[in-house]
């Protein structure tokens, strides 16, 4: 495995912890990458620059590359999001994030394999909001045909060449006939083009949710616009354990941003008790990334001697708080660590 250089963003709150943790592991993986640590968000905030400081922006462009750990979004008010605006400012089009029960971790469902493709730079998260008159206020929803038949190509190829055969589209069409026709459309239109041979399906999202519940293994990679794909994210993490346990990627044309998808959790900063596994497993993610782009199956050994450590880690009760065991955030590194 040759050298490649990452752009590392700690984050807030718990981000640096996990951060810390994460790299222990790639480092004793002999994972042979350079880090150029950046900040954004609300530390960025507190130490006087931008909320997306334009030299952590030029980081990521000019590397391809980015680990970053969670960073805070208030809630109704406050700052807009840096998860947005990275991804919309570097035009990450696609949000994959793979969800897989993992032995050790006990939950209803022990057969759960799904990757969840997400539109990521528009729809109702364009961020369009005005008010018209007090106590009246609209937000619009922006779909596109460009970004709707992009992200249907990625989705298709994804499945595509990861020897899969089922696609299946969540909408709103029925009531959004517009907007998320438009991305049925497309979905389509790409589908009948380029991919006749994946078994494509679409479902009104609410009966999609329905079925997710009742029987996870019916699907295998789902393609959902920004909104849809951020709810039926969670929901499908919570059928593997929840967010500490999934990873996340944010994909463009030449630049990939992996990613915790936990929050910040500033309430136990600090404390060493978070699980440091979301980023671990997109970390995972990453060196995958490398090896298909550069064609290093030295990546992909590295990737999968980390896979086979944190899940036999788990299978050995070696688990964070949060997942039923005693270990802190660096003592789950260290015992990952010591399975590689």
């Amino acid at each position: 495995m040759k050298q490649y250089t990452v752009a590392s963003i700690p984050g807030d709150g718990i981000g640096p912890e996990v951060m810390t943790a994460v790299r222990h592991v790639l480092d004793a993986a002999d994972a042979n990458l350079h880090w150029v640590e950046y900040l954004a968000g609300q530390s960025a905030l507190d130490q006087g620059l931008a909320l997306m400081p334009e030299a952590t922006l030029e980081a990521i462009t000019e590397h391809k590359l980015a680990l970053k750990g969670p960073c805070t979004t208030p809630v109704g008010g406050g700052f807009s999001s840096v998860n947005v605006q990275l991804r919309q400012q570097l035009k990450l089009y696609a949000a994959v994030r793979p969800v897989r029960s993992l032995e050790g971790v006990d939950t209803r469902y022990t057969d759960v394999d799904i990757v969840v493709v997400r539109e990521n730079t528009e729809g109702l998260y364009s961020g369009i909001e005005n008010e018209v008159t007090e106590g009246v206020v609209t937000s619009l929803k922006v779909v596109t045909g460009k970004a709707s038949r992009r992200i249907a190509r990625w989705a298709f190829q994804y499945v595509k060449e990861r020897g899969l055969d089922r696609l299946t589209v969540f909408h709103k069409a029925n009531i959004m006939k517009l907007t998320d026709g438009m991305f049925i459309r497309c979905a389509r239109e790409i589908h009948e083009q380029s991919f006749p041979g994946i078994d494509y399906q679409e479902l009104i999202i609410d009966a999609g949710c329905m079925k997710l519940v009742q029987d996870p293994s019916a699907f295998q990679v789902l393609l959902l616009e920004n909104l849809y794909g951020d709810v039926v994210n969670d929901l499908c993490a919570g059928l593997v354990g929840g967010l500490g346990v999934v990873p996340g990627a944010n994909i463009g044309e030449d630049i990939a941003v992996f990613e915790a998808v936990h929050g910040s959790a500033p309430d136990i900063a600090g404390k060493g008790i978070e699980n440091p596994l979301a980023l671990l497993m997109s970390s995972v993610m990453l060196l995958n990334h490398i090896a298909r782009g550069e064609g290093d199956a030295g990546c992909d050994k590295i990737a999968e001697r980390i896979k086979q450590a944190y899940n036999q880690a788990l299978v050995d009760g070696a688990k964070t708080r949060d997942l039923g065991g005693s270990l802190g955030t660096q003592e789950f590194a260290a015992a990952v660590a010591e399975r590689l």
